[in-house]
């Protein structure tokens, strides 16, 4: 489901099991590495869930099955983890996004990941990197490879430890502004 913020109208996503099928199908796990092929099975669909703390958009959707990403999904996908100060749009990394359907998956929940921080325009990353400590100025939220979220109903900690335990990127731990930061970038952790 997308939940436009102007006319707070929600539209429903779902894509179907024989769309899909036309398109055919490829190799189930193709390009994924072990940590996050062993949250799926071939069979398995991925979806995501988010809500947006700062347009109070929201998304439910199936945006994997059968092996192939669902273009049109992803572009809502993209749309609401946009810079939403300039509006600007990013296509999101999709190792990014099977990381965190492959923890919303293993922390077994329904709710949605709320949205601190999705892509960040060039613009939007200079302003916070001068007015908030912790902002790189090569942040991996400028290629869409970055997401700053928390998760209703589960511990800040369990958040950071399950994505930790993925190993596929970098991991910080904002305990004081209530957020876990995950990306595809290098491994490291702070």
């Amino acid at each position: 489901m997308f939940r436009d913020k102007d006319s707070q109208m929600t539209i429903d996503i779902t894509v179907t099991r024989r769309s899909l099928l036309k398109a055919g199908l490829g190799a189930a796990l193709w390009g994924m590495t072990p940590s996050l092929a062993s949250a799926f099975t071939a069979k398995e669909t991925r979806s995501l869930a988010f809500y947006n703390t700062h347009t109070s958009e929201s998304l439910q959707a199936v945006y994997w099955e059968n092996g192939h990403y669902n273009e049109e999904v992803l572009q809502h996908v993209h749309h609401i983890l946009r810079d939403f100060r300039t509006d600007e749009v990013k296509p999101i990394d999709k190792k990014l996004l099977d990381m965190l359907a492959a923890i919303h998956h293993k922390m077994e929940t329904s709710q949605p990941f709320e949205i601190i921080s999705g892509y960040r325009s060039p613009h939007t990353n200079q302003m916070l990197h001068e007015h908030t400590q912790g902002v790189a100025t090569a942040s991996q939220h400028l290629l869409g490879k970055a997401i700053d979220v928390r998760l209703p109903g589960r511990q800040l900690v369990h958040l950071r430890d399950m994505a930790k335990s993925m190993q596929q990127g970098g991991v910080g731990y904002y305990a004081t502004s209530n957020f876990v930061h995950i990306d595809t970038g290098r491994v490291r952790y702070w």
